[in-house]
């Protein structure tokens, strides 16, 4: 499943960069100047984006003619727009090692991963396959590219993306931060079966047995 401004075709694109650069938003005939396309086709992409929640109406501004509707960037769409966090991340994960000592480290990669998963609605299931469909489904929506996978008589997830690969690269316990968010967000125990920075062709997550009551 593609991500960010992959997932759009080539006009929605462009639109979506015109809007980014328009600090006070953009109207329908600015757009489609920039764009060179039809008024028609510039407002079907509009109403396409705007259901989705990545760009949204703003308020006319004073011309002293009739008012002209505006468009600009939802916090969302923003967020369609790459970020370069791992530099940094690395960086923080670096000193943190320094400083503290691994054992810390992943220690504290942990309580965050759990601190996360705390911040989302429990996933909640009445069978390992339908536990595993919802985990893959929140972890696909994080950038995982995950499925749910049987293997023998287990259900288990498997991603094919590793968010933190370089990090991980550089400091393998940065897993931790992944096992503790599923473990929190499951209430079950995550075995760690394959591992993309060990080598394996995907990260593969097994769910251990509902806990007792």
């Amino acid at each position: 499943m593609a991500h960010g401004l992959a997932q759009f075709g080539d006009t929605q694109q462009r639109l979506l960069r015109q809007l980014l650069f328009a600090r006070e938003g953009a109207g329908v005939e600015e757009l489609c100047e920039r764009l060179r396309i039809s008024h028609n086709a510039v407002r079907q992409h509009l109403t396409v984006l705007t259901v989705r929640g990545l760009v949204e109406r703003l308020q006319p501004r004073p011309t002293g003619g009739r008012p002209q509707a505006r468009y600009g960037l939802t916090a969302e769409g923003r967020e369609l727009f790459p970020r370069n966090y791992g530099a940094i991340a690395a960086a923080l994960v670096s000193q943190l090692h320094a400083r503290m000592g691994e054992a810390e480290v992943g220690a504290l990669l942990q309580e965050l991963g759990a601190t996360v998963a705390a911040t989302q609605a429990p996933l909640q299931a009445e069978s390992g396959e339908a536990l595993a469909r919802a985990l893959a489904q929140r972890l696909d929506a994080m950038g995982y590219e995950a499925v749910p996978a049987r293997h023998g008589d287990d259900w288990q997830v498997e991603a094919f993306n590793c968010v933190f690969h370089g990090l991980a690269r550089q400091h393998p316990q940065v897993c931790k931060f992944d096992l503790a968010y599923m473990e929190k967000a499951t209430g079950r125990r995550v075995h760690h079966m394959e591992c993309i920075v060990r080598g394996g062709h995907v990260c593969r997550f097994k769910l251990g047995p509902e806990p007792a009551r």
